[in-house]
């Protein structure tokens, strides 16, 4: 069999298998990866192994671990009882304020990743206090970084920019954090009102400030500074998120904020190991040619009065489990100029804001970053279970939602 056809079948049946089975999929993933990259691709295994992202281990294994510790002592919970009580004992306000503290942190600056690494421990705690389930959690705070994430002053969205300024599309800067703004706000908006946030009870919210207001103890607080200044020193310094965090919790655990035992245990290693094992599958999918042969056919499939739901639907897909900064927008915002030539027809501008939203509206699948800390975040096995197949699904159905987003409006946005 083509080695590209049967790693897109493996990949396939991973995703499948993930939507019932009680399997860890990461473990099932690792060995397809295997058998079918030996088998059948003639890849070695150190090739195999060497797709392994091991970035993302570290920055999950890091930055969970610091919150672990922050958990063990108490710390988290303090914090959540007091943005409970700043909210005013409304239920049904606080998943708008995730999406618009994420929002302002995102376009400052540290862009989504960073954004959604700080925010969603703390933000999970938050939701279990008023009653929000993890899922909506997660696409209140995911959704809110990434509205934020082409914003003129983020990393993405100065590689955004500049690589649409390198074909002939420069300044347009206002229109494409408008596009990615709006896409995302209107997502949430979504689900915030299909997930019941706007049913919110305050009892919950209402308990958390009939507790007496303990405040925060010595070695709470001091666990709660040190955190902050990693956050400092993540946005300010643009410090490594994983060894960062794993250079706090070694501080923490030598100032004895909470037991090392306990800590390690509340580390998800689960969750990572799905995560990880399932980008390796996928690693060895762009390696035998698998993405290039499902780009294809969905390409041909494109006229000039389709292109920018059609672009968006690829990017959209590739971007489920690639590199939306370091490989979907550096890849096809260069392209956009031969397509439109190519096709006879088609707005430049259109296309390329098309592809911006499609790339990014999807990144809330546990295949990407993003939705992988949001999954992170979740240590019990099973809850993490739930919420990787709701990500996936939210993240292929966002695949068609930015599709539809963008042949409808990109077009009119690029005339405005």
């Amino acid at each position: 069999m083509n080695p590209a056809i049967a790693t897109l079948i493996a990949v396939i049946a991973a995703i499948a298998i993930s939507m019932f089975a009680r399997l860890n999929v990461g473990l099932l993933a690792l060995a397809l990866a295997w058998i079918v990259g030996t088998v059948v691709a003639g890849v070695s295994s150190n090739d195999i192994v060497a797709g392994f992202p091991s970035s993302l281990f570290v920055t999950l294994a890091g930055v969970t671990l610091l919150f672990a510790i922050a958990e063990a002592n108490g710390t988290l919970g303090q914090l959540a009882h007091g943005a409970v009580r700043a909210a005013g004992g409304n239920a049904r306000l606080v998943p708008i304020l995730l999406f618009g503290i994420a929002l302002i942190l995102s376009s400052a600056g540290p862009g989504s990743i960073s954004t959604v690494a700080l925010l969603i421990p703390l933000s999970m705690s938050i939701g279990r206090r008023v009653g929000a389930s993890p899922f909506l959690t997660s696409l209140m705070v995911a959704n809110g970084a990434n509205a934020g994430n082409l914003s003129p002053v983020a990393s993405v969205g100065v590689i955004a920019n500049s690589k649409m300024a390198e074909v002939g599309l420069g300044g347009h800067e206002g229109k494409v954090w408008l596009a990615n703004f709006a896409a995302h706000a209107a997502v949430a908006l979504v689900a915030y009102f299909m997930l019941g946030g706007h049913k919110l009870t305050t009892q919950a919210a209402a308990h958390a400030e009939d507790q007496p207001e303990r405040g925060l103890s010595p070695l709470q607080l001091m666990s709660a500074g040190l955190v902050l200044l990693w956050i400092i020193g993540v946005v300010v310094f643009k410090l490594h998120l994983g060894l960062s965090a794993f250079a706090m919790a070694v501080v923490l655990l030598l100032l004895k904020a909470a037991d090392e035992n306990t800590a390690i245990r509340g580390v998800p290693w689960g969750v990572i190991m799905l995560v990880t094992g399932v980008s390796t599958l996928i690693a060895l999918l762009e390696r035998t040619g698998g993405m290039e042969l499902f780009s294809a056919l969905l390409s041909r499939l494109a006229t000039p009065d389709t292109v920018n739901g059609m672009i968006a639907f690829l990017t959209g897909i590739i971007s489920m489990y690639s590199s939306t900064a370091g490989v979907v927008l550096p890849t096809f915002l260069p392209t956009v100029p031969g397509l439109a030539a190519n096709l006879g027809g088609g707005d430049p501008l259109a296309i390329a804001l098309s592809i911006n939203v499609g790339a990014s509206v999807v990144d809330v699948s546990p295949l990407s970053t993003l939705g992988a800390l949001c999954v992170a975040a979740v240590t019990d096995p099973e809850a993490s279970r739930r919420l990787f197949q709701r990500l996936l699904a939210w993240g292929l159905a966002m695949s068609v939602a930015g599709a539809v987003m963008c042949q409808l409006f990109a077009g009119l946005l690029a005339r405005w």
